[in-house]
C-alpha cells in the first residue's frame, strides 16, 4: 500500500473517529482523556477497564459509546449472585422434542457492558477469561466463536469499597487499558448541574461493524521503527527490577503498549509511531498489570509512579523519521 493511499485512509478515520467523539460528547461531560482511550482500545482490538469511585459516569459514558459504534451491544449487571452460566450461557432442555439447545448468553454481542465487573466472586469474572482471550466460549465442552468485531467494556469500583472483590491478576491482565475516571473539574460539573432535569440527546451510530474492522486493519498496518520497539521492551524491563515490584509487565504487556501505541498514532493523523505516542498510553496499558511488594500492595496510586518513573529514567535512541 502507497503512503498517499495511507495518509488518504487515515484522514478518512480520523473525521470517522471524529464523529464518534462528538456524538459520545453530546451525552458524557467530562475530561476527555477516557474517550479517547475507549477509542484506543477499539482500534486496537483491546479490552477496557474504567475504574472510579461511583457516581463519576463510568456506565452513562460506555453506553454511550458502545451507541455510537452500530454493533450488536449486550450489557450485564454483575452482583454478587452471579453465575458463569449467566454470562456464557447454557444448554436447556426442551420437553417439547426431548432435546438439548443452547440459549446463548450476553457474551455473543460485538460489545458487552461490564458493570460493576468487581461486584461479582472470582469465579464469575473468571468466565470472561476465555472469551477476551481467545474469542471464544467453551459451553459444556463445545466451542463456539464470538463475533468479531469483539470489545469488553467494564467498569469497576475502587477495591476498597464494600462489597468489591478483587479482579484475578489473570483476568486483569487481558484488558488492553485501565483507565481511572476521577471526579469532574469544577467546570464540567457546573455544565452537568446546567443539563440536570433535561432529556439528553441519544448518540447516534456513525459506524458499523465492517466499518469497525476496517479502522483496526488501518490501525494495525501502522509502521514502528525499531527503536520504538526496544523502547517497549525497556519500559517493561524498567518495571520488572523495580524494588517496588514483585512482578513487573510481561511480553503480553509490551505487545499491548505496542498495539496502544500504533491506536494513538492512528488518532494524532499519522502512519507511524512516537515515542510520545507510547508515552501517551503507557500507564493504562502498563499500571494495571504489576503486582507490588506487600508495603506497597495497599497504595492505589503506586502503580502509576512506577509507570511514570519508568518514562522518566528509560530514554530512546532517537525520534522516528516518517515513513
Amino acid at each position: 500500500m502507497t503512503q498517499a493511499l495511507q495518509i488518504n485512509e487515515l484522514e478518512a478515520a480520523r473525521e470517522r473517529l471524529s464523529e464518534v467523539r462528538q456524538q459520545v460528547t453530546l451525552v458524557y461531560i467530562g475530561e476527555s482523556f477516557p474517550v479517547d482511550m475507549l477509542l484506543v482500545g477499539l482500534l486496537a482490538r483491546g479490552h477496557v477497564l474504567l475504574e472510579g469511585v461511583p457516581g463519576v459516569a463510568k456506565t452513562t459514558l460506555v453506553k454511550a459509546f458502545s451507541a455510537t459504534l452500530g454493533c450488536s451491544v449486550r450489557r450485564v449487571q454483575f452482583t454478587p449472585d452471579l453465575l458463569p452460566a449467566d454470562i456464557t450461557g447454557t444448554y436447556v432442555f426442551s420437553q417439547k422434542d426431548a432435546s438439548f439447545s443452547l440459549r446463548p448468553g450476553p457474551i455473543f454481542a460485538n460489545v458487552v457492558l461490564a458493570d460493576e465487573i468487581n461486584r461479582a466472586p472470582a469465579k464469575t469474572q473468571s468466565a470472561l477469561l476465555e472469551a477476551m482471550q481467545e474469542r471464544q466460549v467453551t459451553i459444556d465442552g463445545d466451542r463456539f466463536e464470538l463475533p468479531d468485531p469483539f470489545f469488553v467494556l467494564a467498569t469497576q469500583n475502587p477495591i476498597d469499597l464494600e462489597g468489591t472483590y478483587p479482579l484475578p491478576e489473570a483476568q486483569i491482565d487481558r484488558f488492553l487499558l485501565r483507565v481511572p475516571v476521577d471526579y469532574p473539574s469544577q467546570k464540567h460539573e457546573v455544565a452537568m448541574l446546567k443539563t440536570h432535569g433535561v432529556a439528553p440527546p441519544e448518540p447516534h451510530p456513525v459506524l458499523g461493524s465492517g466499518d469497525v474492522l476496517k479502522l483496526q486493519s488501518i490501525a494495525a498496518r501502522i509502521h514502528v521503527e525499531d527503536d520504538i520497539l526496544d523502547y517497549a521492551v525497556s519500559l517493561a524491563t524498567f518495571t520488572r527490577t523495580d524494588p517496588r515490584v514483585v512482578l513487573g509487565a510481561s511480553p503480553r504487556a509490551s505487545l499491548a503498549l505496542l498495539r496502544a501505541s500504533k491506536a494513538q498514532a492512528v488518532l494524532a493523523g499519522r502512519p507511524y509511531v512516537t515515542p510520545d505516542d507510547m508515552r501517551q498510553v503507557a500507564g493504562p496499558v502498563l499500571a494495571h498489570r504489576l503486582i507490588l511488594v506487600p508495603e506497597h500492595e495497599g497504595d492505589t496510586r503506586m502503580r502509576a509512579r512506577v509507570v511514570e518513573d519508568a518514562l522518566g529514567k528509560v530514554g530512546y535512541r532517537r525520534a522516528v523519521r516518517p515513513v
